[in-house]
């Protein structure tokens, strides 16, 4: 009832705009009738929260000894641009509106307005411009729009620390480089990113963790950060060729197996490579981690071996070298081969936000890095709904495989 009561004044509202005969080809513009409906509005419901506070209405007498005190005029930004509005004062100063709070220079929209550009990878004076177009020359500082992103921290480190499934049947693990500003130098330094998929098929980034070097030591860290969160199991943990991962997967999960990317195997093979050969090499390749078995794959790897031994012998050294890591897919049927033979899973993941990276020369710290990184992880997630293809067919085989582990 009271929502039609509400409809019903509205449109009566309209009706006497619009008869009024007020100029409505200016309706958007920075001083069209919106703009001073939107003043009107929230200058009448200012004026209602002083009646609240007072307990008393215009012309109407009191026995309180506070008392209106004229309005004082204030700039605020809104959705709409900006915005000169009279608000109400009382006579003690205790007034204080919860529309726009005194010293607030901005009306609900604008803090989301702000997050969602740094998401996209706009630096904090590139942020500062583009609100200054949208709100028609208004002074935004960069102190203002660094407070307002730097709220995003505490959620990244719930976000860090929230808890996990128990079991996840896949984990893929890659990273992406981002340069960052520390003791005067601007630094390479590399974001490690862990990807599961749940025993519903569905993807979610389990946790980010920076640092200039990579080794068993670290991945153990993470590897226990992980357990400490609740996960006490992974199935097959799908990798490139990270130094130490395969012994910190060993001493953390001792029975996951460990898939090593077969698409960045086949890109460090051809690395070294003349252009004209790397056709004919690539396709040599296609024979090994396509074959059906182990036995067939080793043997093509054997055939390879004698051809270009002589040209290349360091491509069939590494495939020898990593050879047990390389082919755990083997064992499985296409359903799930197709899942975990290459990381195109977490690569997407990846390549997504070096979208967001890529607008920034640098980061002036590790924690910008995160903020950027889990704003665009946020919005990012939000859209998986769906099991990954093949996973209503893979599942019933790791059930047996792995009975009693999930």
């Amino acid at each position: 009832m009271k929502n039609k009561e509400q409809n019903k004044a509205l449109d009566q509202a309209l009706d006497l705009i619009v008869e009024s005969g007020a100029d409505l080809s200016n309706l958007f513009k920075s001083d069209g009738v919106l703009k001073q409906l939107t003043k009107g509005l929230v200058e009448r419901a200012l004026q209602g929260e002083l009646k609240a506070h007072l307990g008393y209405d215009r012309h109407e007498r009191s026995n309180s000894a506070n008392a209106r005190n004229g309005t004082a005029r204030k700039s605020v930004i809104t959705e709409d641009g900006l915005l000169e509005i009279d608000v109400p004062r009382d006579r003690s100063g205790e007034f204080d509106p919860v529309l726009v709070p005194k010293r607030s220079t901005r009306i609900e929209g604008l803090n989301e307005k702000i997050i969602s550009l740094y998401a996209k990878g706009m630096s904090v004076s590139d942020i500062q411009l583009q609100l200054q177009e949208l709100y028609g020359g208004a002074e935004i500082s960069t102190s203002l729009i660094s407070k307002i992103t730097d709220e995003v921290l505490e959620e990244v480190k719930h976000w860090q620390s929230r808890p996990l499934d128990a079991v996840y049947p896949i984990v893929f693990f890659d990273c992406l480089v981002v340069k960052v500003r520390q003791d005067k130098r601007v630094l390479n330094k590399a974001v490690y990113v862990a990807l599961g998929i749940d025993r519903t098929g569905r993807k979610d980034v389990l946790g980010l963790w920076m640092s200039e070097n990579e080794g068993a030591k670290f991945w153990l860290a993470n590897l226990t950060e992980l357990k400490n969160r609740g996960v006490q199991d992974i199935l097959i943990a799908c990798t490139d060729n990270l130094t130490g991962m395969s012994d910190a997967i060993s001493a953390a999960f001792p029975k996951t197996e460990h898939q090593l990317c077969i698409v960045h195997q086949i890109r460090n093979s051809l690395n070294y490579v003349s252009y004209k050969q790397r056709k004919e090499v690539a396709a040599d390749l296609k024979p090994i981690y396509t074959a059906a078995t182990e036995e067939s794959a080793l043997m093509a790897l054997e055939a390879f071996a004698q051809k270009w031994d002589k040209q290349y012998p360091h491509i069939a050294k590494s495939w020898y070298a990593n050879w047990d890591n390389l082919v755990v897919f083997m064992q499985y049927p296409d359903q799930i081969r197709k899942v975990i033979y290459t990381t195109n899973a977490i690569e997407s993941v990846n390549s997504q936000l070096r979208k967001v990276t890529k607008n920034k020369r640098s980061f002036p710290n590790d924690n910008a890095v995160f903020k950027t990184l889990f704003l665009a992880i946020d919005y990012m997630t939000k859209k998986w709904t769906m099991p990954i293809r093949s996973w209503s067919e893979a599942m019933p085989y790791f059930l047996i495989k792995f009975e009693g582990r999930i």
